[in-house]
């Protein structure tokens, strides 16, 4: 069994992978999620995965008291309505500060399991069992919980490191084409901050990640979460170099928020934003003409769009940019691209650059894709 470890002093915590431990097809680690709680348990799942997955793992808790609550499925769901049901029905199981939640599912699930396990009597343990390839490689790591407002995406929320990540990477043979090749995004926003190396074997195994081959899946999922896992210990509450990793989020984000939660799915608007910090990194000439090529090539390949929805009015996208939690007292902060595999924070916005990058995509235009 792999594993990686999130070092944050007294707060650090294993990501353990293990094919087909939640599927059930391989129970050999299953003493790992008994010995990370006690005698008490809240599983919080949605309507899709507790169909395939909530049996199995309740049967790798033994004679544990285990609560569950199910949640509607979707990021329209990603609301304080959700919280105050999971701690209505904690309250009313006599759950205290010693009961361990699980959060079973993907990044709707995780952020608001976390966000409750947050808040719940002052802080309770939790554990992230993500079935998506978007909650393995970014959600579930780093302790970010959040739901969502009307005006803002994850603009509620904590900083709750999990007891640990247990991840299944058979969970991802179930997902539908699109919510696979959401996940993709992340991974590929992963490459373009950080490493242009994994840049390179993404376009080199295209054919083999669609394909959910499991080897390449595996080899993937770990060398993004080795990447997170470094700038979440090297800045846990994203004072520095940890707002890196929102490269792509401040233009997707806007994108969320006015399309409507749900109606474009995070992954594809990570995609969008990458394509958007590209342009504008080349229009404020930090970064070659060649660069948004191979980004959009890899972003194509794995089925990802490259364009915006229409409608988008660019009053209201520069407005939901602006409320972006990655803004301070001195204006609008953006991640750029120096090359693929090195970005750069700046506040030093090149109002005519963004401009045109806004104007260009909002057009409907790809650049250069």
């Amino acid at each position: 069994m792999k594993s990686i470890t999130v070092e944050l002093a007294d707060r650090s915590y294993p990501i353990f992978f293990c094919p087909g431990l939640v599927t059930g097809a391989d129970r050999s680690e299953q003493a790992l999620l008994a010995a990370a709680m006690g005698d008490s348990v809240f599983i919080v799942s949605n309507e899709t995965v507790a169909g395939l997955y909530l049996e199995s793992l309740q049967k790798l808790l033994g004679d544990r008291k285990v609560d569950v609550y199910i949640m509607p499925d979707g990021e329209v769901y990603k609301t304080l309505d959700q919280i105050d049901a999971i701690i209505g029905k904690l309250l009313a199981g006599g759950h205290t500060r010693e009961t361990t939640l699980i959060a079973l599912g993907g990044g709707v699930v995780g952020d608001v399991t976390g966000f409750a396990a947050a808040v719940y009597q002052r802080g309770v343990a939790v554990i992230q069992v993500p079935t998506t390839l978007l909650s393995q490689v970014d959600s579930s790591v780093g302790g970010k919980t959040a739901v969502n407002h009307p005006l803002g995406k994850n603009m509620i929320g904590a900083f709750h490191q999990p007891k640990m990540v247990v991840m299944d990477v058979e969970t991802l043979k179930t997902l539908s084409p699109r919510e696979f090749s959401a996940g993709l995004a992340e991974i590929v926003k992963h490459a373009a901050l950080a490493d242009w190396d994994y840049f390179q074997w993404l376009q080199a195994n295209q054919d083999s990640i669609m394909a959910r081959d499991s080897a390449s899946l595996m080899t993937m999922i770990e060398w993004s979460c080795r990447i997170k896992a470094e700038v979440v210990a090297s800045d846990e509450r994203e004072q520095g170099r940890r707002a890196l990793l929102n490269l792509g989020h401040t233009f997707g984000h806007a994108i969320e928020t006015l399309s409507g939660y749900g109606v474009v799915l995070h992954g594809e608007a990570v995609a969008m934003g990458l394509m958007m910090a590209a342009d504008y990194s080349v229009r404020s000439k930090t970064l070659s003409e060649s660069a948004p090529v191979q980004l959009a090539q890899l972003l194509t390949g794995f089925s990802l769009p490259t364009t915006l929805p229409k409608g988008l009015i660019k009053a209201d996208f520069l407005q939901a940019m602006q409320r972006d939690k990655k803004a301070t007292a001195e204006g609008l902060r953006l991640v750029i691209l120096r090359d693929l595999g090195h970005a750069d924070v700046t506040n030093r916005i090149d109002d005519e650059a963004l401009e045109a990058t806004l104007a260009w995509f909002l057009e409907g235009g790809a650049r250069r894709g």
